[in-house]
């Protein structure tokens, strides 16, 4: 008599993401596409595990909770963030050019990278003591008093804080005004790269 050999049993396709070392940034992509299409309400740990084909705790093992998610998420934004404006202000040596690259590279970001801007702005959504995440933030809003500095000489460090957070609301409300499609229902606007340049007073392309 033939002893059957039992089949061998297929691989558990939702466990699979475990083997390949890189879990962790496969579910905060499943997070970005999330947001990209549902927007922040529209994320939940569940949907992030299906998108990346894991178990529902997965998530939860890596991130704790959505809280968590959202941090890691804005955490990696900051950082993009901080290195877009680094990246923009090299475009000129003059310190005032320098600092409204900077004003430009806030407003494109927002364009560019809605998901991420749609929650690193969101501390009720986020765990602020969160030390990578403080960290990031900090590093951020060190790249716009630095660059601040030179383009205003003689002010004193609290005129820099002050005059800083309202370049800081410029560039942040122009941003949001433009996500929520109000400079095109109101003022008509279509180019936010345009826009951004006659705001900060930047030359125009190809100008």
């Amino acid at each position: 008599m033939v002893t059957p050999v039992p089949r061998a049993k297929k691989p558990d396709k939702a466990k699979a993401p475990y083997h390949h070392g890189n879990l962790r940034q496969a579910l905060l992509d499943a997070a970005l596409e999330t947001i990209r299409e549902q927007g922040v309400a529209g994320l939940s740990l569940r949907e992030v595990a299906r998108r990346a084909g894991v178990s529902h705790a997965a998530p939860a093992h890596h991130f704790k909770d959505k809280a968590g998610l959202l941090t890691a998420l804005a955490t990696d934004g900051f950082l993009r963030f901080a290195q877009a404006q680094r990246d923009a202000r090299e475009r000129s040596s003059d310190p005032v050019q320098r600092f409204s690259w900077t004003g430009w590279a806030y407003v494109m970001f927002a364009d560019q990278n809605r998901e991420y801007f749609e929650i690193m702005f969101r501390p009720e959504l986020l765990n602020g003591d969160d030390a990578a995440y403080r960290q990031a933030a900090n590093a951020a809003h060190q790249v716009l008093l630095e660059t601040m500095g030179p383009a205003v000489p003689g002010v004193t460090e609290e005129q820099l804080l002050q005059q800083s957070t309202s370049a800081w609301a410029l560039a942040h409300g122009l941003s949001r005004l433009w996500l929520d499609g109000n400079l095109t229902s109101f003022a008509g606007l279509t180019d936010i790269d345009q826009a951004a340049r006659i705001t900060f007073g930047l030359p125009m392309k190809g100008g």
